[in-house]
Parts: C-alpha cells; structure tokens; sequence
C-alpha cells in the first residue's frame, strides 16, 4: 500500500491494556511490491504528525523485518524471529509465537492507518486485510475508527484520519466526461466509498474498496436515482428519494448491504422527495426535508422509517431548513447540512454560521453556538458537515480566487457548546464538492 517509502509505524492507538500484554511488535522496514498506485500521505499539509520519506527509485523494494514479543530480546533472537518471518511467509498462524486466533484478537486493536504496512509483511497478513475478516471482527468487538473521506476536485478524492492527523490521497477515478459534469451523491458503508453519478445513457455507481485501494464500476441499484438522501449503520446503507433518468420525483427507497453487495427495496415513503438529507438515529432511518410537490417546493416534514416494522412515519417540521427567499429557486440550496452524533441531530446554519440541535420532545431546533469562521459556502453548497464517531466535523474553506486551502474543523458536544478544535489544513480547492464519512 505504500510505494518506495519506508518508515517507522507508530504505535498511538489507544486501546485496551491488554494490548500491549498481549503483543509488542515492532515494524522496522517494510518490504514493498511497485504496482498500482497506493494511498499516499500529502506531505504538504498541516498538522500531520507522521511523513514518509521518499526512497530513491533506484530501490525496487526493502527488507522487511518483524520483531516478536518484548522489545528488549537479544539480537540472537530478534534474527531467528526475522528469519522465522520470513520462512513462514504462507503460514496459517500469522504470528507463530502466539498463534492465529490471539494473532487476529491483537490485529483488530491495531489502527487500521497499519494494516497497509501489515499486508506488506507476507501473504497471510495481506490475505486475511484484503478478505474484510477483520474489519467484521472489529465491528463485533466494537473497535471503529472513523476517516472523512472528500473531493475538492472533480475525479480526485482524499482521506483524512482525524486521530493521527493524516491526510492521504485515493487513487483517481477513470470515467467519462459526462460522469465528471454530472450531480453526484456520495455514501461510506463497510468498507467502500460509493459515488453516484451519471454516464450518457444511465445512471452509474463507482465503488472504492478500502480492502484493495481500487475503484470498480458495474453494481446497480433496483431504481438508479440520483439527489437522493442517504446515511449508513454498520454494514448497511438506506437511499431514499432522488430522481429517476426522466427527472420524476422519487418516494421510493433502497437497502444496500456492502458485505452480500445485495439491493433490497424498501417501502415508498409518504411523499416523493428529492434533495433531501439522511442520517440514522436511536437505530431508525431519517429522510429530513428536500423538494417535492407539483411545485417542487421545499418541504419542512421529515419521515422516520422502522426497520423492524417496515413502516415511514411523517415527523413534521423535522427540516431545519428555513423557507425559500422569494427571489431564489427552492434548488439553489443545499440540502439540510445535519449529523447525528451519540443519537443526537445536528443540523449547520450556512446562512447565519449558526450550529443547532434538535429537540426530540419538543420536535424543534435550538441555536447551541457558532459554526467556524472560515468555513464558507455557497447557500450551503461546498461545506461538509458530518459526524464523524463522537465528534462534529466541519470541512471548509474560504473563499479564494484559484487554489486556496481547506480546513478541518472539529467539536465534541460531549464537551459542551460548540467550541471548534482544527485538526488540519491544507493548500487545495476550499470547495467540498462530496463528502462521506466510514468508520470501520
């Protein structure tokens, strides 16, 4: 996963105590394959707490070497557990000294920023982090981290680890022209990154697989749609809405599961929207304002959907979207800017910089603080506001004549009113054109 680099892997995640009890393991140099390109660190960007430097490229690859067990063994025996390594590079045990089911039960503790320097260590190890068997585990062993993944250029998308403060580059997409000029609708489920958009005739999907570091094209939904509102539980995602090829309206609504790669559809909703925002709470869908109506007006009421009984239920005044200026058309703004952290709503005031909470009891919205300052946006568009795990996060910039910068922005409401801690900045387009959040 990295390409002609080498360095030393940090050992910051913070996890249980039994962690270090149970494996101490340190990677000096890891051995690299030339290849596709990998998912790269911007070393151009603030905040970043670990660069890798470039090797020259008369270096095909170096060494690898894995050290076992207390760091303080004797040379002796850090050779012989080198040369074990590296004799066992097919070995079912992964970690020989401990075997493979204490070697997975360590592996799901590590932070998943080490796993492309892991699967570089042999077959086994890059086997087992291609197969997503331990981003499963993760997930019923409740470890999750969450990266913000966005594009600030058309075809060019960037990941950013809020907890190490990384910024790293995806490989570019390859479609056609009409794919680059048209809507798009971004989702993170699983482990893959969804864009929707358009082709000539159809409407498309390109998926990123965080497991091979490749974009791949192909997979359909039952209703192919497009400005359509989304969130995602887990291994599970629900679209709802959006338009169809002839510009209809949509009430209908889809389940996709990333680990079958199956599409089921779900009950119509109340009302056909389009432009509308999705997030899930309490373990339930919402669909959250939008435009519908023979009038295409902006629409206020929400809808919940129970994924138990199948059932939409319509929640009014759930948008916190205030009423169209008589001078501007229902789709010059964005969709309601909102996140769910800890099941609670949040929802971005671009108008008045404002960040606001919905009340559940009393169905309304209170004002809380003040978004950043330098997050600016165009009647909402080209600002991302996302949960991101327990935490806020605001992508922005301002606004620049050329290439300008964009800024990572966080807030954690466990803490109290807004107060807005920067993660990172870094010289780019400030505009957000998409933005999807995967925590795996």
């Amino acid at each position: 996963m990295l390409k002609d680099r080498s360095c030393l892997v940090s050992r910051d995640y913070r996890t249980e105590s039994n962690w270090a009890a149970c494996m101490s393991y340190r990677l000096d140099r890891i051995e690299v394959q030339r290849g596709k390109r990998p998912l790269e660190n911007d070393e151009e960007s603030e905040h970043v707490q670990c660069k890798l430097p470039k090797q020259s490229d008369a270096f095909n690859r170096v060494g690898v070497a894995l050290s076992l067990g207390n760091s303080s063994a004797s040379p002796d025996e850090q050779a012989g557990n080198q040369r074990h390594a590296g004799d066992n590079s097919d070995s079912s045990s992964l970690i020989h000294a401990i075997g493979r089911d204490n070697s997975i039960s360590c592996l799901i503790r590590c932070s998943r920023s080490d796993y492309g320097a892991i699967a570089s260590l042999n077959s086994s190890f890059r086997s087992l982090i291609r197969s997503g068997e331990l981003y499963r585990l993760r997930r019923q062993n409740g470890v999750v981290e969450h990266w913000v993944y966005f594009s600030c250029q058309l075809l060019e998308w960037e990941a950013f680890d809020p907890t190490r403060r990384r910024w790293m580059h995806l490989p570019t997409m390859n479609p056609n022209e009409c794919f680059v000029f048209s809507d798009k609708e971004s989702l993170a489920v699983g482990t893959e990154l969804l864009v929707f958009g358009k082709e000539v005739l159809a409407h498309v999907i390109y998926r990123y697989s965080l497991l091979t570091n490749t974009w791949s094209s192909g997979m359909q939904m039952n209703a192919p749609r497009c400005l359509f509102g989304s969130a995602s539980l887990e291994e599970i995602a629900i679209l709802a809405g959006g338009c169809d090829s002839q510009g209809s309206i949509l009430s209908s609504a889809e389940l996709y599961n990333s680990e079958a790669g199956t599409w089921k559809t779900l009950p119509s909703m109340n009302k056909p929207r389009k432009m509308c925002s999705g997030v899930f709470m309490d373990r339930k869908f919402y669909v959250i304002g939008g435009i519908g109506g023979a009038e295409s007006k902006l629409l206020t009421c929400g809808e919940e959907y129970d994924l138990e009984t199948g059932t939409w239920t319509e929640i009014p005044n759930m948008s916190p979207v205030r009423t169209a200026r008589n001078d501007m058309p229902a789709t010059s703004e964005a969709p309601p800017l909102v996140a769910v952290v800890n099941n609670e709503l949040y929802a971005a005031d671009y108008a008045d910089m404002e960040v606001r909470k919905y009340d559940k009891q009393d169905k309304e919205w209170v004002t809380i603080g003040r978004l950043p300052e330098r997050a600016a946006s165009m009647n909402g568009w080209g600002l991302a506001f996302r949960a991101c795990g327990d935490r806020l996060i605001v992508i922005g910039g301002p606004r620049a004549i050329g290439e300008g910068y964009i800024e990572v922005n966080s807030w954690l409401p466990s803490e109290g009113p807004p107060q807005w801690n920067l993660l990172g900045r870094k010289r780019s387009g400030s505009f957000v054109y998409n933005c999807a959040v995967m925590g795996c």
